[in-house]
């Protein structure tokens, strides 16, 4: 049976002071010292790609959320028992302590800094500020309302309240667009920095990528404030490729391994494999990503039954990239943004003079390319009835999604958000139980016990706690 130990550590109220609590004990008072920014800045990035790209059953079963993996021996993650199972409080463990934390105490390192030069200051905290926006919009689509504005201040609040999540969204628009702003081109930003070696321009375009995807998400909550800010973030440059993708590199090492080695490889079991939903779509399409997505032992694919037991060696296996130390860690891509410009375009944005087909061929080719599809197979592809976008089935709406869901893959959280967003799509009961699909995590179960007046406030505010209540901006 699988356990977790899960300490008091978890709670949103706790998170904040346990670092400097537990950091205290390691002080020399008579010979301080400091961390420097960047090693904080380091290991709060990391810590955001391992926690986004693990699917430990402990801590992210995005992927299984998304159906497109399912288990085989154990069952309760793909019968969406989320609560017993504790996993949002190992999630939000990760999320607020090794992740915010870090960057919350880079930022305030570096700006007392006084070695560095005020352009180089500025981009130092322009690139964290991006990581933070990025971290505090995934807390917010898996809660909804969330500790914000009182959350990390350690002993000064241990019980935090709940922000209004699109009172965070707004913020974090605000935030990144003051990041955004901040950043110079000409002067450099971390010297280690993994993400784009320095590449400031780079960074500008990440910042307005999230902008923008921030903006979309509320197309369907405050369309006036989603046209504005998308618009805006349009015109400052978006990813335009997929050199521009926000990834991180991992190393042909077991300590800076790909988390899906640990999850895969490393731990020597047999736990998932390609869920029946996934796979089907992608044979009634004969998706040439098939070829990347899954292994050849079964021809043809055979997905396994979601949310049931599965026996490894009856089913299609996951394919062998996923099993690599090196496979890169991907958290924002030139084909998300593809399909959102194509949403856009949809809605009547001013986001250039491309097509709505035009973006969602872009996003599809951009996916496809990512995985090293031959052209060839591409042009294939785009050209079948059922993929182009004026002959394919369903609205636009219906269209969009089913392919941004299978772009979206080894991104589980997004692919989640993307049937979210678009209600498409359409996912299946898992078998043993018929459990709806989540639209929301519930909070963490410690947070019952040490914030709970607050957890009852924020409960109430956004329809009750469960995991059918939906995040503010899911409005169809």
């Amino acid at each position: 049976m699988k356990k977790i130990i899960i300490g008091s550590l978890v709670a949103f109220s706790l998170i904040s002071c346990s670092n400097e609590d537990y950091a205290s004990l390691n002080v020399d008072p008579k010979n301080p010292t400091e961390v420097p920014a960047s090693f904080l800045f380091t290991n709060g990035v990391k810590s955001l790609f391992d926690q986004m790209g693990s699917t430990s059953v402990n801590r992210n079963i995005f992927r299984l959320v998304a159906q497109q993996w399912t288990e085989c021996q154990y069952t309760e993650e793909t019968n969406y028992d989320i609560r017993n199972r504790g996993i949002p409080d190992a999630h939000v463990t990760a999320m607020y302590t090794n992740v915010l934390y870090d960057l919350k105490e880079a930022k305030k390192s570096l700006l007392a800094d006084d070695s560095l030069l005020p352009a180089e200051k500025k981009n130092q905290e322009a690139m964290i500020s991006v990581i933070e926006v990025y971290a505090w919009q995934q807390l917010v689509d898996l809660f909804g309302n969330t500790p914000y504005s009182e959350a990390l201040q350690g002993n000064a609040n241990v019980a935090p309240k709940y922000d209004d999540a699109f009172t965070i969204y707004k913020d974090l628009l605000a935030r990144v667009t003051a990041a955004y702003n901040n950043f110079e081109p000409g002067s450099p930003g971390f010297e280690n920095d993994f993400i784009y070696s320095n590449d400031i321009s780079k960074w500008k375009k990440l910042a307005a990528s999230l902008k923008f995807k921030l903006a979309m998400r509320l197309a369907d909550a405050d369309p006036a404030l989603s046209k504005q800010e998308a618009e805006a973030a349009y015109n400052w440059g978006l990813m335009s490729s997929n050199a521009d993708n926000f990834l991180l590199k991992y190393e042909d090492n077991t300590a800076n391994a790909n988390p899906l080695y640990a999850d895969l490889v490393l731990s020597g079991r047999q736990d998932f494999v390609p869920a029946d939903t996934f796979v089907d779509y992608l044979n009634a399409l004969s998706d040439p990503r098939r070829t990347v997505f899954f292994d050849d032992n079964k021809t043809p694919y055979i997905g396994g039954v979601y949310g049931d037991f599965n026996t490894y060696t009856n089913f299609t296996h996951i394919g062998d990239v996923f099993f690599t130390r090196t496979l890169a860690g991907d958290l924002m891509d030139y084909s998300e943004i593809s399909f959102l410009l194509a949403d856009a375009k949809e809605r009547g944005y001013s986001v250039g003079s491309g097509t709505a087909a035009t973006h969602y061929t872009n996003g599809i080719t951009a996916s496809m390319q990512y995985w090293g599809i031959p052209a060839a197979d591409i042009t294939t592809y785009l050209a079948r009835p059922d993929v182009a976008y004026t002959s394919a089935p369903g609205t636009w709406k219906q269209k969009l999604a089913k392919q941004f869901w299978i772009a979206m893959y080894n991104r589980g959280f997004e692919a989640w958000s993307v049937w979210r967003m678009y209600d498409g799509p359409v996912l299946r009961l898992p078998a043993a139980t018929g459990t709806p699909v989540p639209n929301r995590f519930t909070y963490p179960i410690t947070e019952n016990n040490l914030n709970g007046a607050n957890l009852a406030q924020a409960a109430s505010a956004i329809g009750g706690d469960t995991q059918q209540t939906k995040i503010f901006w899911d409005k169809n």
